[in-house]
């Protein structure tokens, strides 16, 4: 009897690319080459880098990853433009390995509203579209956008004719949403069975979430021949996000009997590369989010616990340990070294230089002496602090206030740019925070209006250091800051002070749309 080798299952990321079209989740150059590095520590195949076209900002940080970072084909997005095209080339033409990514939509919502297109039309410019990214580039994807609405008839049309003009990949989107796991079998089934060219590509599937069901689409998808999962880091992306990659990864490990397939993901890096997405993106992980989220492992229950203790698998399918967990996140003290620093941060997930790791081994000792004990919540709450830092701009010198209720609230803050300080006191505001917030206001001439703010802890004990979040909007434009003290006061006053560097520095979050 033989045993039935597992199918490789193609892992392409889309964190960069549709993840960060999600609503405050744009992130600078910095630190896409921060997440591009740890996607190919994390195994991914393909890193869907951007959308060229659609900003000088996506251009760049396409061409800095493709021309920098190995270990993973790099792709660019590109409507069936001949524009959109060139603009990606250009973007990925220094890279060694990299992809295409053309989509064009195929539904007939989108035919008759969208594009006013028939059918014909719409044939044509899939296969233009095609064989020209195919005359730059071997390794090509097309995508039908909306294809899980499309008809059937003529989903197998255009398939058929994008494989004959050169795609290598085919992708499969549920734009949308829209699909149950049933529906999207039926959908991958049909086309295996009914494409005769098929077997000349690879076959994909893109899956939002919707309904809550875009992991449940994407393995249904596998069962009946897919090739290739896009997905996202947290199941980032527009509205609901997309196919969680943790969670679609490791239920095809834990579930190999099953579904017969694997991936090449090296599933124990999983954990720190959630942790660095959601700092740099301010999206919190909820924490019953499945396989990264702080109770993924947690058995409160008496007879679970009682279960647990007598043998782990009576209520454990997973090790904590195999998705990135440790028995314990208590790393460092007072006396540890820089080189356990520099050892701990790349065990989390991040990339720092010498002079980084110097920078924040300064933080660190300033923090050792406020603290006792030091967690990786503690590191990595640093670590980001540093990262947010933009340049020779305002920086926080001190700030006085008085607060008691019932009584006016009194502000001083100083601030110090460019070697010089400024001054401004403040009597209004509903809070300390508020109060703080006006006087900067005053002092950096920027009025914004408070969208979203958040603190939460880093780590654990009374004395943890507080992470705030702010999300403000300043001319129509929204923006975000981060701040980390033990003083929580501080860190909203630090990530405010955040978010009107990056006014000042023109870094939004907004983005345009490239859905797929």
């Amino acid at each position: 009897m033989t045993t039935k080798m597992p199918r490789k299952i193609t892992i392409f990321d889309t964190t960069l690319r549709d993840g960060e079209q999600s609503p405050g989740c744009s992130m600078n150059l910095k630190e896409k080459l921060e997440v591009a590095q740890s996607l190919v520590d994390l195994g991914v195949d393909v890193i869907e880098a951007g959308f060229p076209i659609t900003s000088i900002g996506d251009f760049e940080a396409v061409r800095e990853i493709a021309g920098t970072v190995s270990g993973a084909t790099i792709c660019g997005l590109a409507r069936c433009r001949e524009a959109d095209i060139d603009r990606a080339w250009e973007a990925l033409k220094d890279g060694s390995n990299t992809r295409i990514h053309v989509f064009l939509a195929t539904s007939a919502i989108h035919r008759e509203f969208k594009l006013r297109m028939d059918k014909e039309e719409i044939i044509r410019r899939a296969v233009e579209g095609v064989k020209r990214a195919k005359s730059y580039c071997d390794d090509i994807e097309f995508s039908p956008e909306d294809a899980a609405r499309t008809e059937h008839d003529f989903l197998c049309q255009v398939v058929e004719a994008a494989i004959a003009a050169g795609a290598t990949t085919v992708n499969i989107p549920d734009t949308v949403g829209y699909a149950t796991p049933t529906q999207f079998a039926e959908v991958i089934h049909m086309l295996v069975n009914r494409v005769p060219n098929i077997d000349q590509t690879v076959l994909s599937v893109h899956c939002h979430n919707d309904l809550g069901l875009a992991v449940a689409n994407s393995l249904a998808a596998v069962e009946n021949g897919a090739g290739q999962i896009e997905c996202t880091i947290n199941g980032l992306g527009e509205r609901a996000g997309n196919c969680s990659l943790e969670e679609a990864v490791m239920a095809l490990r834990t579930r190999s009997d099953y579904y017969q397939a694997e991936t090449g993901i090296n599933t124990q890096r999983l954990v720190p590369i959630s942790r660095l997405v959601s700092n740099i993106t301010g999206m919190v992980v909820q924490r019953n989010k499945a396989i990264v989220g702080r109770n993924a492992f947690a058995h409160e229950a008496g007879i679970h616990q009682d279960g647990m203790l007598k043998e782990p698998t009576t209520y454990e399918i997973m090790r904590p340990e195999d998705v990135g967990f440790t028995k314990t996140d208590l790393v460092l003290g007072k006396h540890s070294g820089r080189a356990a620093l520099a050892d701990r941060s790349r065990a989390l997930g991040y990339h720092l230089t010498d002079e980084q790791v110097d920078a924040v081994f300064v933080d660190f000792k300033k923090l050792a002496d406020k603290k006792k004990e030091i967690y990786d919540g503690d590191i990595a709450a640093l670590i980001e602090q540093r990262n947010t830092e933009i340049g020779d701009q305002w920086q926080l010198v001190s700030y006085e206030i008085q607060a008691t209720s019932g009584l006016v609230r009194q502000a001083k803050i100083v601030l110090s740019r460019g070697g010089q300080e400024s001054e401004a006191t403040n009597s209004e505001g509903d809070g300390p925070l508020d109060a703080l917030f006006l006087a900067i206001e005053k002092i950096t001439g920027k009025s914004v209006v408070v969208k979203d703010f958040r603190v939460q802890s880093a780590s654990r004990g009374k004395d943890a250091q507080g992470e705030s979040l702010i999300e403000v909007e300043h001319n129509g434009r929204v923006y975000r800051g981060r701040g980390a003290s033990t003083d929580t006061v501080e860190a909203g006053v630090r990530a405010f002070l955040n978010a009107i560097n990056r006014i000042e520095a023109g870094q939004d979050t907004n983005k345009p749309s490239g859905a797929v």
